[in-house]
């Protein structure tokens, strides 16, 4: 088992809020194969060699078949994508000025090069030369200004994005190929902001029919089905190895093992241990890295009995993190004690990671009967954990954790909802008490991680639009730090305040924060290249078949 390095995970320089989750946990098991010999498996084994010799016959027309556990957002559009899935595989497709390498830096892209003013306060982006968009239209200064424009301008663009381009005052030509872009301040996140999608600024059919510059365009897709992406023959780039890549969309967990099992799948990701455990290795290699989210039981700061910080700070002390790993995960995972995850290592606060934890489990149950007391529930409560069911690690975890609260007289139901009512109702809703869910962050910048959780993002705005503070989570020093982050610009002084802004999250226990999921891919012996970024994608670029 060929497994990635923490030590270097950590090592990346940048990383980091989309929506997430991932394959299937301990609760939840596939249907066992027949046993050998049987009337069943002489049934199935033709069926089986059928399906081995159509991955052959893929791996022979240069073609892989992935398999993904949730459908795409409605819209492809990439600058209104809520989805982590959805990014997961348009990364493929779209590029910024610069994109992300595999150490999380910003490299160039449909910029060739950027200089910047000693003030910080002009960047000249050089357009490279050549560059065209899958509809074979050549990307020209047009194009640039209306993506990054349209950014800023919407607010119906994720709004970390949007808000982070306020300090753009002017964006201007200057000949046929440099990009002039004044800003009112300097902006230490600003190249993380330009990993946007350029686009071309005369096409209106986005939503269905996406175009992009990357080494993959856009080919069809079937609703619930299937996605579908070809290599890009005029990339400005280093090219693509696989001609051909089909996303296979299947929402039950088994169902991507029995598609890795009968051939029918060439690479899945986002697989519990329990899964690689079920999965017959002689076919495939398992390669392991980290998640690079925020798995926590996310908590409606609005709704009793969690409008109480006594209550929330209960439940940290009763939740046995390293128990539900033990129990979900078969020991896999990081814990971390904030809305930060580790490969984040410029801001990741490890002192915050264990700052609920005590000498046993049993010592934290007794302090959280203690809290629970002292708020007015000595007899505990009911409450409502709402999950994604095609998240099965996310429902393991609700699952461990409502065992675990019975001990501290707290009955937890789970309500177990459709991914598109998890997003309608739960997150933009806000119509939920608690949730168990995974954040990473889109830009990657950790402001993108903890601007969310600020009052700006709580409220309503004057259309109606609310942000991405879905746990209502309401305190004016936290709002106060954000303010003093963003308005400075030495980088060490921005980084020590967004920690504190980690550690006021973790004191005033907005959520329970347990864990960054370890990342376990499944891939079929011959194919070649998988790459771990410190985000969440799956570059399929430099995947090859032997």
């Amino acid at each position: 088992m060929k497994k990635r390095i923490l030590a270097g995970i950590l090592a990346a320089s940048m990383v980091g809020a989309l929506l997430t989750g991932c394959g299937k946990g301990a609760s939840q098991g596939t249907e066992a194969a027949p046993a050998q010999g049987t009337e069943e498996a002489a049934e199935a084994a033709p069926a089986a060699e059928t399906q081995e010799e159509d991955a052959t016959e893929r791996a022979q027309a240069n073609e892989i078949v992935i398999g993904i556990a949730q459908d795409l957002d409605q819209s492809l559009d990439p600058h209104y994508a809520v989805a982590a899935g959805t990014k997961e595989v348009m990364f493929n497709v779209f590029e910024g000025l610069v994109k992300y390498d595999s150490n999380g830096d910003t490299i160039p892209a449909v910029a060739s090069e950027v200089e910047v003013s000693d003030d910080g306060l002009v960047y000249t982006f050089t357009l490279r030369d050549g560059v065209k968009f899958h509809n074979g239209d050549t990307v020209d200064l047009d194009d640039v200004i209306y993506s990054i424009q349209r950014c800023k301008d919407d607010p119906k663009v994720n709004p970390q994005t949007s808000t982070g381009l306020q300090c753009i005052a002017s964006l201007e030509k200057d000949g046929d190929n440099k990009l002039v872009m004044t800003l009112t301040e300097p902006n230490t996140e600003l190249m993380s902001l330009l990993t946007l999608a350029i686009i071309p600024a005369d096409y209106d059919q986005q939503d269905t029919a996406p175009v992009g510059t990357g080494p993959y365009k856009y080919v069809s897709r079937t609703a619930q089905e299937s996605v579908e992406l070809e290599k890009f023959a005029d990339y400005w780039g280093t090219p693509a190895n696989i001609d051909k890549v089909t996303y296979k969309i299947n929402e039950k967990a088994e169902g991507l093992i029995m598609g890795l099992e009968s051939g029918a799948l060439d690479l899945v990701s986002h697989l519990s241990s329990t899964q690689v455990a079920e999965l017959n290795k002689d076919n495939f290699n398992i390669e392991q890295g980290t998640m690079n989210l925020v798995q926590a039981l996310y908590l409606n700061n609005e709704v009793a009995p969690f409008d109480n910080e006594l209550v929330r700070q209960a439940l940290c002390y009763a939740i046995d993190r390293q128990g539900i790993l033990d129990m979900a995960f078969d020991g896999y995972g990081f814990l971390i004690g904030s809305n930060v995850f580790p490969a984040f290592t410029k801001y990741f606060d490890d002192s915050l990671t264990n700052y609920y934890t005590l000498e046993t489990p049993e010592a934290g149950k007794e302090k959280a009967k203690e809290l629970l007391a002292e708020a007015g529930y000595p007899d505990g409560f009911d409450m409502t954990i709402t999950v994604p069911s095609n998240y099965t690690p996310h429902c393991d975890t609700a699952e461990v954790i409502a065992e675990q609260l019975k001990e501290v007289g707290i009955n937890a139901t789970l309500n177990k909802v459709e991914w598109e009512t998890w997003v309608s109702d739960t997150y933009a809703g806000r119509n939920f008490q608690s949730t168990v869910i995974g954040l990473t962050a889109d830009p990657l910048t950790a402001r993108s991680l903890l601007e969310r959780f600020t009052t700006g993002q709580r409220v309503e705005d004057e259309e109606g639009n609310r942000g991405n503070n879905f746990i209502n989570y309401n305190n004016e020093e936290y709002d106060a730090l954000f303010e003093q982050a963003i308005k400075t610009y030495d980088d060490e002084e921005q980084t020590k305040i967004y920690k504190e802004m980690e550690k006021n999250l973790t004191e005033h226990a907005a959520s329970v924060y347990i864990q960054d999921m370890a990342d376990m891919v499944a891939v079929r012996k011959g194919l070649t290249g998988l790459t771990f970024y410190p985000l969440y994608v799956l570059d399929v670029s430099t995947l090859k078949w032997e």
